[in-house]
């Protein structure tokens, strides 16, 4: 008999310790686990520990082991050069074995950190799990970070040795890496970190003798290393999220509850067996990519695509069914921008028509907002189920969704379905104290978080981590986003905590304005943030991209636009102001830059982010605010 949501749900909730016991078995242990949970230093709570295992092991060599090794693992599909290699699990273990065993001789060891600095190509993929094969911890950095944040992050990573490529591919022009690369390392406080290059035919760089190294030549002939066995808690990896103190804070995910996480989110979240074929059309240098291009799909024996190109431009809007068709993918994970951009350039979805999608089952949104118009444009465009879903950085997985693998719930428009088991999703006010179903509030998640979620800050940060994430309610882990749960408990999110505006003492969310205005049938996106007011303390003001097919003036949509919003949410919101841009900015993994929109229309001096993709929108967007001043 098929489990059910509710009954999955409850016995999680019921006996968590014998749930996550069970969802371990799915795991190659070198040595079993001596407890499941331990709570000794709440609320820093560890899995699974005493348990010895490697990473690497289970994300390639397991799955050689168990007769699996000619099975695809990696598909690399660069709409950038045409190039399309596929490798089965023999060919990664045999290229990760070989780089794990050229880190081991240029003196990396267990424990020691490795910065990762690459484009979308197989090496990358490679170098993390390389990493992970020897007990290092890898620490990726976004290909193409500017030097003054990627010397931060060298200065905080500390790293033994750098793995770069010589440069990365935008639509028209050449990325030169390892230029910029070499600036941050000078700007760093350590000069003399060694580097492997990977240097790709359309930029050769030039090597500094002593401290650069050819990745071909000392891979050549190299001497393939064994997993070497780790603790459960041992890192695995950190990741930098942009700190609001300007100083980037480094989130440490283990090895052992990582590993359970990922393979029961595979299954249970995205309903994937081995042998299928998922996309998550993101990047490495994002929590996504870490999730589910490199270990989740690994970890399961699912065939994973690692895509380098753009959803428009690459060479056009028709690029993501082209990869669903040829490569038979099953499921794709997107961010909603990368649907807004296809939807921008192709608004009746005709492109799609010319591909079979047959194979092709379920599209997942994550990491920005997704608007109810955009939501029912890719249901309509792909026929499949279009599964909106909330997750962070630090929860490393899904907290809400609809759990494609154990029973799809009805879908209710502009929810996140519920809580994913592992998640006791809580909504409270600004006082601490807990709402009822359908009150607007702060979304906090009862502890422990589940395995897989982050274990620290680096460097055993616990009093930073302490205050950034567990200090607003006793026991209790804080989103950082807003929203509510209705009598059914489904999951509605409104956006951050600093997207709620106050006019004239009434709390609207942004996000809120955002879906009303986006059900106007010729915007592409928008973004509402909230405007210094002298009167009313702050006033919502829209950055709306138009659709390509859009016909009437400025003039008729902007009234047309106000009109909508008043006539949804009512005059209380006072929306009066609408520009029309042609780009919203947003950081290199799709999400729209609000606080950078708020600070330049309150002329607040700040610092271009460091994750912005193309500093020059903020540009444009200064310009039409000034004309339409």
């Amino acid at each position: 008999m098929t489990k059910k949501y509710f009954d999955v749900y409850q016995s999680w909730e019921q006996s968590p310790i014998n749930f996550w016991a069970e969802a371990s078995k799915n795991i190659s242990w070198f040595k079993p686990w001596d407890k499941v949970l331990c709570s000794d230093n709440a609320p820093m709570y560890k899995w699974f520990p005493g348990g010895v295992t490697n990473t690497c092991y289970n994300a390639v060599d397991r799955h050689v082991a168990q007769g699996h090794g000619d099975r695809s693992a990696l598909i690399y599909d660069s709409a950038m050069t045409g190039e399309v290699a596929t490798y089965s699990y023999f060919d990664m273990q045999d290229r990760v074995s070989v780089l794990a065993g050229a880190l081991v001789e240029h003196g990396v060891t267990k424990g020691d950190s490795v910065l990762i600095y690459m484009p979308m190509i197989p090496e990358s993929v490679f170098a993390m799990l390389a990493c992970a094969r020897i007990g290092a911890v890898h620490v990726v950095v976004f290909g193409g970070f500017a030097p003054p944040e990627l010397a931060k992050r060298i200065d905080l990573a500390k790293p033994k040795l750098i793995l770069t490529a010589s440069c990365g591919l935008e639509p028209n022009r050449v990325v030169d890496y390892k230029d910029l690369l070499n600036q941050a390392i000078d700007a760093s406080s350590q000069p003399q970190t060694k580097t492997f290059v990977f240097q790709r035919k359309q930029l050769v760089a030039p090597l500094i003798k002593g401290r650069d190294f050819d990745w071909r030549e000392v891979t050549k002939g190299g001497k393939p290393v064994d997993c070497v066995p780790v603790m459960s808690n041992d890192p695995l990896y950190v990741l930098y999220t942009s700190g609001s103190t300007g100083v980037p804070k480094g989130i440490v995910r283990d090895n052992g509850g990582h590993l359970v996480g990922m393979a029961w989110s595979m299954k249970n979240v995205y309903a994937m067996s081995p042998g299928d074929v998922f996309w998550a059309a993101s990047d490495i240098g994002w929590v996504v990519g870490h999730s589910y291009i490199v270990y989740g799909p690994l970890i399961h024996g699912c065939t994973t695509v690692l895509y380098e190109g753009k959803p428009v431009g690459t060479p056009d809007e028709s690029a993501f069914w082209r990869v669903l068709e040829q490569h038979k993918v099953n499921a794709l994970f997107v961010a909603p921008t990368a649907i807004r951009a296809i939807k921008k350039n192709d608004p009746e979805g005709t492109q799609s028509q010319n591909y079979d999608l047959s194979e092709f089952r379920n599209l997942f949104l994550a990491g920005e907002r997704s608007d109810n118009d955009t939501v029912e444009w890719a249901k309509k465009v792909t026929n499949v189920p279009v599964i909106d879903h909330w997750w962070q950085t630090e929860t490393g997985w899904a907290i809400s969704s609809n759990c494609m693998g154990i029973e799809m719930l009805p879908l209710k428009r502009g929810s996140l379905t519920k809580p994913v088991p592992g998640f006791d999703l809580r909504v409270f006010n600004d006082e601490g104290q807990e709402l009822p179903p359908g009150q607007v509030g702060n979304f906090l998640i009862k502890l422990p978080l589940p395995p897989g979620a982050m274990l620290t800050l680096w460097e055993n940060n616990i009093e930073g981590c302490i205050k950034s994430y567990f200090s607003d309610v006793d026991g209790y882990y804080s989103s950082g986003d807003t929203g509510y749960k209705d009598e059914d408990g489904y999951v509605f999110i409104l956006g951050r905590v600093d997207d709620i505006i106050n006019v004239a003492g009434h709390r609207l969310a942004t996000g809120g304005i955002e879906e009303v205005l986006s059900s106007h049938d010729g915007i592409a996106e928008c973004a509402v943030v909230g405007a210094a007011d002298s009167l009313k303390g702050q006033v919502p003001v829209a950055f709306v991209v138009l659709k390509n097919n859009v016909k009437k003036s400025a003039a008729t949509l902007k009234k047309e636009m106000i009109a909508c919003v008043r006539n949804g949410l009512g005059p209380v919101a006072s929306f009066k102001t609408v520009y029309l841009v042609n780009q919203l900015p947003k950081t290199k993994s799709g999400k729209i830059l609000r606080d950078s929109l708020r600070k330049t229309i309150d002329k607040i001096v700040f610092d271009i982010p460091s994750t912005i993709e193309d500093s020059s929108v903020l540009d444009h967007i200064k310009l039409a605010i000034e004309a339409q001043a």
